[in-house]
């Protein structure tokens, strides 16, 4: 019975100290996620991308971003048209790396494809790296619009291959970025 007690005893105590610990994470977990609160809204607008062949191609494009899990993950889903075709459909999570600005982008797509990419907030600017030439940059214009670019190194030179301008949908607040920190704007 004392045995009993006792193993009652320390795995009472194992579980506060692991619930006060998960706690503290999760804040700082939830403060670096909360940095990315200006994407988060349903999007929607229109863009181009440049293939290999370097012709322009445009589509129509509808971002939902949502912050789950008590705010210590982003869920982004993404969808592309072209013709009334969807040519774009992700999955992203978002996600904090535990340093202040630097978080990991796990993007999944219908083929199967998915990886977890190195991502970071620079200025109130959100830059993902699928590889270490390509990189994509979000950030707010100052018509507060989600403005979307990728751009790929090629010889140490960046060249654009893909631009999109998303407008938040209606009762969403718009944010522009001032100094430090996203200001509301309407």
């Amino acid at each position: 019975m004392k045995k009993l007690i006792f193993l009652i005893i320390t795995l009472a105590s194992t579980l506060s100290m692991t619930n006060g610990q998960s706690s503290e994470t999760d804040s700082t977990a939830q403060a670096e996620v909360k940095k990315l609160a200006f994407m988060v809204g349903e999007w929607k607008g229109t863009g181009w991308m440049m293939g290999q062949d370097q012709v322009k191609r445009s589509f129509d494009q509808t971002e939902k971003v949502k912050f789950k899990l008590d705010s210590t993950a982003i869920l982004i889903e993404g969808e592309g048209k072209s013709g009334g075709k969807v040519i774009h459909d992700a999955l992203a999570i978002l996600t904090s790396q535990g340093e202040s600005d630097q978080y990991d982008f796990q993007s999944f797509l219908p083929s199967g494809q998915k990886g977890t990419f190195k991502s970071e907030l620079i200025e109130g600017v959100y830059y993902w790296y699928p590889t270490d030439f390509i990189r994509y940059i979000i950030r707010i214009n100052e018509q507060g619009q989600w403005f979307e670019i990728g751009e790929i190194n090629k010889g140490g030179n960046w060249y654009q291959f893909f631009e999109m301008t998303l407008d938040r949908k209606k009762g969403g607040n718009r944010l522009l970025w001032k100094k430090d920190s996203y200001i509301l704007i309407d």
